[in-house]
């Protein structure tokens, strides 16, 4: 079942409405916001979408409902990490039931776990849903999966054909980079701090929470490398990094959700009531995003359009 993936995903949010529930109507409007775009597919219900806020029904509507409207224009990659084998296994199976193209698998949150738990683990669900999964590395929220650890399951679980890693581990970058070089697996940067770095060690493509509210700019630095524009390519990503560095202010979901709000998709709610201090920081993202994409935004539009596919 060893095949490849690469190029740019958005990683997306989940709108919700005022009860918590997802809202579907933006949630396709958030579908198209991207594929309009030009990424290479999705990535629903991860670390930017706030799995745990959701049940495993709701989860697999999301994934069923994502499927349909994307409608063949890329994969859609669905996320089922949860705590348990029980709760991971149902919702693996009903998003493959779904039409998923591939399965992302974090490794379970909340407890700490050595890393042959971790490898138990991902050799139950592999092994009883055979469809093609990404193992997904999140060590700020989940158990953390080595690269060493992560490199013995790619080569010996038929259907495990690669790995999003979102450690921001530089160390990460070669070992990893040697996999897609092998043929042994595909790597998906998570981190978007390094996501030129990532690409200039080998590595297949991109997952990116940014992605989500700005995806031209991910597909720059992107399209850039790939088309060996390397002075271009590096400063797109020192863009990159300076967008990161106002969004992070705020818990990377709330930012991503603010920026969506500032570029017209209304996410909703964020999922705790927020203190006055909060909602000054989510006025001021939405008014510097405003600003800095009249000015330095202006200037990279330009630079995009004469980035070829």
């Amino acid at each position: 079942m060893k095949t490849s993936i690469g190029g740019v995903f958005s990683a997306l949010a989940t709108p919700i409405d005022d009860q918590g529930s997802p809202d579907e109507d933006v949630f396709s409007q958030l579908i198209d916001f991207v594929m309009d775009r030009g990424v290479d597919g999705v990535v629903i219900g991860g670390g930017t979408a706030e799995y745990p806020h959701f049940e495993v029904k709701t989860r697999i509507a999301l994934a069923r409902q994502a499927v349909e409207h994307v409608a063949g224009r890329g994969p859609v990659i669905t996320c089922v990490g949860t705590s348990s084998i029980f709760t991971t296994l149902a919702l693996a199976r009903g998003a493959a039931d779904a039409g998923s193209n591939l399965l992302l698998l974090p490794m379970p949150h909340f407890f700490h776990y050595s890393q042959d738990d971790l490898v138990a683990y991902t050799q139950a669900v592999c092994s009883a849903v055979p469809v093609p999964f990404l193992l997904y590395n999140l060590p700020s929220f989940t158990g953390a999966i080595t690269a060493a650890t992560a490199l013995q399951l790619m080569r010996t679980i038929p259907n495990l054909i690669g790995i999003k890693d979102s450690s921001g581990d530089r160390k990460n970058l070669r070992p990893l980079g040697k996999a897609c070089e092998e043929r042994v697996a595909s790597v998906l940067v998570g981190d978007d701090c390094l996501l030129l770095d990532a690409l200039q060690a080998g590595w297949s493509g991109t997952v990116s929470g940014i992605g989500c509210f700005v995806p031209e700019l991910i597909l720059a630095v992107y399209r850039s490398h790939r088309s060996g524009e390397t002075e271009r390519a590096a400063r797109l990503q020192a863009e990159l990094n300076a967008l990161i560095k106002e969004v992070v202010r705020l818990p990377i979901p709330w930012g991503v959700r603010a920026c969506l709000d500032a570029r017209g998709v209304s996410c909703g709610p964020m999922h705790l009531p927020l203190s006055p201090a909060r909602r000054e920081q989510i006025a001021a993202l939405g008014g510097w995003l405003g600003g800095w994409a009249r000015t330095r935004g202006l200037a990279l539009n330009q630079m995009w359009s004469s980035i070829p596919a």
